[in-house]
């Protein structure tokens, strides 16, 4: 087995997690070696600043993304999307996490554009760069929808929502010191995305899986036509998260009760994911696996 295929092979059995941070690090290089040798092609990467520039080019909106300043900074971003997909993924599934990647990122966008198009003189910046936005929309979606559960951080545990409550002031305090103006607010939008999908999704509302249709809808597109067989034509949807809205009922035919499922989505809204027991994390994920 060549390299090549190494690669593939070690992708392939990635979490979307380790995906989406493999994908940020080798389009992260790309953009250092435009930047190096050829920097027009590099700015056309980057989100740059005010109305008119932005609107010429629309496609910067997402790509400014998936390149970063430097190594610290991808790392710092790829840590926070290995840490928050510790969490989401064990309810929801892999195209929810990564439509709220994306939908952090344009949110970072539409808030950078519009701040530094309204007001210039405070929200001095040539141009945004980095994933952060889209990563804060992941942190904050963890930390809101398991407020309660705990991350360990050398030698203390500290409740998710706690951290949430630091980088929402930290950010804050940055933007009114201008400290890295365009970038904060970015973060900010980011973190209300993440909180909004969060609030939504617990009363049942899975804006997530809208969203992701809406993606879907545009990526088919791009797709030629192929008649699949029809018991591949339904898809499957993740339904271990409790709403009112879910369809999904246990039946003698079904291989997990969601009665039981919904005690333990019970049990994580009233004191995190870490008090589950080892069986009953197991069963949430055998639930989220049907």
């Amino acid at each position: 087995m060549n390299v090549w295929d190494q690669f593939k092979a070690k992708y392939a059995a990635f979490d979307i997690s380790g995906k989406l941070i493999t994908v940020l690090f080798l389009t992260s290089i790309l953009g250092w070696i435009l930047y190096f040798t050829y920097s027009p092609a590099y700015l056309q990467f980057v989100l740059p600043s005010g109305f008119l520039p932005a609107l010429l080019q629309p496609w910067s909106w997402v790509t400014y993304g998936l390149i970063h300043d430097d190594l610290w900074h991808f790392v710092g971003n790829a840590f926070g999307i290995f840490i928050a997909g510790r969490y989401i993924l064990n309810i929801f599934r892999a195209r929810q996490f990564l439509t709220l990647f994306f939908l952090g990122v344009l949110a970072g966008a539409l808030s950078f554009i519009l701040a530094s198009g309204l007001l210039p003189t405070f929200f001095r910046s040539p141009g945004l760069i980095g994933a952060s936005a889209g990563v804060f929309a992941l942190i904050f979606f963890a930390c809101s929808y398991f407020p309660e559960s705990e991350y360990r951080l050398i030698f203390v545990n500290i409740k998710l929502k706690y951290f949430a409550y630091f980088f929402l002031a930290t950010n804050i305090v940055m933007v009114a010191l201008q400290v890295n103006t365009g970038g904060s607010l970015a973060h900010l939008a980011g973190a209300a995305v993440g909180y909004f999908a969060a609030i939504r999704m617990k009363e049942g509302d899975d804006i997530l899986e809208s969203f992701a249709r809406i993606g879907d809808f545009f990526a088919n597109l791009f797709k030629p036509s192929v008649k699949k067989p029809k018991s591949e034509r339904k898809a499957k949807m993740k339904t271990v998260y409790k709403g009112k809205t879910a369809s999904s009922k246990s039946t003698s035919g079904t291989s997990t009760d969601q009665k039981k499922v919904d005690a333990i989505l019970d049990k994580i809204s009233a004191s995190g994911y870490e008090s589950l027991s080892k069986s009953e994390k197991d069963y949430l994920f055998k639930a989220g696996r049907d």
